[in-house]
């Protein structure tokens, strides 16, 4: 009996099917769909958030400065961040026109890329802006409360955020991440077949 068994020889003589090109043009299309509404949806939010706020400063006028300031850096937040998010736009239209898979390829890894300074450098940008405007802002309402309650309103609003950051957020990039690296590998493997 031979004990010696090549299995990178067994492998090299393995046939798989191809990946269905024509299935993989749909999931790329609605990978730019599904960005496209959750683009839209951001702005939607993001937009009436920010307009609420302001409406709150107007009529509630603060008096302290460091619930303005708390105020200017949420909404500074937000708008830093649908700056830098909406220029991705080009990106998920789908009005180009694709001549190859290395072109399919060569977007999806466009899109790999902005998705990963979103998921770095921006949200941790908002994250911390957010979380010192709203650290700012309560101030002046906190200071009027007791101080247990004050100190309460701090302690479930941090967790809040430490809750959005440490569970929900790398969830989403994990989910985000994993589709756009199965459409880049999927696509990867044609292109290698056919050259």
């Amino acid at each position: 009996m031979n004990t010696n068994i090549n299995f990178n020889e067994l492998w090299a003589k393995q046939t798989s099917p191809p990946p269905n090109t024509e299935n993989l043009l749909v999931q790329v299309k609605k990978l730019k769909k599904a960005n496209l509404r959750k683009l839209l949806l951001t702005n939607i939010l993001l937009l009436a958030t920010s307009i609420f706020i302001i409406l709150i400063w107007v009529k509630y006028q603060p008096q302290f400065i460091s619930t303005k300031i708390g105020i200017i850096l949420i909404i500074l937040a937000m708008t830093i961040f649908l700056f830098v998010y909406n220029k991705s736009y080009s990106l998920f239209k789908n009005g180009k026109n694709w001549q190859s898979n290395k072109d399919y390829l060569k977007d999806l890894l466009a899109i790999k890329a902005k998705q990963q300074f979103m998921q770095s450098t921006l949200l941790n940008l908002y994250f911390i802006l957010l979380s010192t405007g709203l650290a700012l802002y309560m101030y002046e309402y906190t200071s009027r409360m007791k101080p247990l309650i004050g100190i309460l309103a701090y302690v479930i609003t941090a967790l809040w955020i430490l809750f959005n950051w440490f569970y929900i957020r790398p969830k989403q990039i994990n989910k985000q991440q994993s589709e756009v690296n199965n459409l880049i590998n999927k696509f990867e493997a044609i292109t290698k077949q056919l050259e």
